[in-house]
């Protein structure tokens, strides 16, 4: 786990922002990389008030969320080695000491880690059930998913504690779907008391797992609606100053495929991405018009303020200023399209170290942590898009 900022000042004072966000997309096994951006805002005294993650961001969310401050990394990076394989065999090293050097090479490495991840599933994630579901009783887990992931439960009170989780400390909000409406719901410690199956039904990718029941209602991965939990944050409420640090492991911009693994690796990636650029511009430009209003309503006199033209006018009329931070994971070349997927140490290790330093690059712009005047009441930064410096 690497441990070095160079340049930066590891006690940074707070950014003048009356709520700092931590969204956290889904992405299987490329979660890893939000331990490393975690890690990063940490060392420079970066906490965050409010967390938001949907599938494997829920869980980091949730650890982070259950954890105190001098501990989150440390539980990050526990869950991480406890669920990923050192997945290189005996007889290879043998032969080929260097194998997990080139692309080619850790092309074929990670997909020998997929495939075993896929046969014989993840340690504290989930495992194959002994039949495949066409033999199961209609009606039952097995029959609705390739893997059984009661073990997750166990192992999110491992690394979690629901209690401080509850005592709201830290805002935490998890994404789901309802099976039944179809709709996108967000369990937040705000409206609900947060338990293990909150986030198992965050993680309930069909047609991998089952459905997660909760009050009586069946829920799945809210990935399947959207992935990126950052509308629940800029519609929350109270509406204050926000700094949103927005981690995101799909990226919307690629190439065009060659092949059929290119074409469902960037269909993963289109899919997954969840429209964030498109998101954060009709964001931007809804707040100018809510910030424009405001100044209006100023010009007015106080007679027409009070019709009920004037107060509707006043119900979304806002000044308030958002800057979204964007930190998007860039796969590498021998990266397929099983990557979400492929639980190897090696891989976890270098998201990791790709998230840290994608944020301290990111950190050497303190742009980005400040508040701008109020003419532009929307900011957007991302400065790993072109290189690391």
């Amino acid at each position: 786990m690497v441990t070095r900022l160079q340049k930066l000042d590891k006690n940074l004072k707070r950014p003048p922002f009356q709520t700092i966000a931590l969204l956290l997309q889904g992405g299987g096994s490329l979660g890893a990389y939000q331990g490393g951006v975690y890690q990063a805002l940490a060392e420079v005294n970066i906490h965050p008030d409010w967390v938001s993650g949907t599938s494997i961001g829920s869980i980091n969310a949730a650890i982070i969320a259950g954890n105190p401050p001098d501990k989150r990394v440390q539980k990050l990076r526990e869950f991480w080695e406890y669920i990923t394989t050192q997945y290189i065999p005996d007889s290879l090293k043998f032969f080929f000491p260097d194998l997990s050097k080139g692309d080619v090479a850790r092309s074929y490495l990670n997909e020998m880690s997929s495939i075993a991840a896929a046969s014989r599933g993840v340690n504290g994630l989930f495992k194959p059930w002994p039949l495949l579901p066409f033999f199961q009783r209609w009606g039952t887990s097995e029959a609705r998913s390739y893997y059984d992931n009661t073990e997750l439960r166990e192992t999110l009170m491992r690394f979690i504690d629901f209690n401080r989780i509850n005592s709201e400390k830290m805002r935490l909000s998890i994404g789901s779907v309802n099976i039944r409406s179809g709709n996108s719901i967000y369990f937040d410690t705000t409206t609900h008391t947060i338990a293990p199956e909150h986030i198992m039904a965050s993680c309930a990718l069909p047609p991998g797992f089952p459905p997660v029941e909760i009050e009586g209602e069946p829920y799945w991965d809210g990935g399947l609606i959207s992935n990126t939990p950052l509308q629940w944050v800029l519609d929350g409420s109270p509406c204050e100053d926000t700094l949103i640090f927005q981690v995101d492991l799909w990226s919307a911009r690629g190439n065009l495929p060659r092949n059929m693994p290119e074409v469902m690796t960037r269909l993963k990636e289109i899919q997954y991405s969840s429209r964030t650029r498109s998101n954060t511009e009709r964001f931007r430009d809804i707040q100018k018009m809510r910030y424009a209003v405001a100044n209006f309503l100023d010009t007015l006199p106080d007679n027409l303020k009070d019709i009920p033209e004037g107060e509707f006018l006043k119900s979304i009329a806002i000044r308030k200023i958002y800057n979204i931070v964007h930190l998007i994971y860039r796969p590498k070349n021998y990266e397929g399209h099983s990557k979400d997927y492929e639980f190897s140490r090696l891989s976890m290790g270098d998201h990791w170290d790709s998230g840290y330093f994608d944020t301290i690059h990111t950190l050497r712009h303190p742009e980005s942590l400040e508040r701008t005047p109020n003419k532009e009441p929307v900011s957007t930064f991302d400065f790993t898009k072109d290189g690391a410096d």
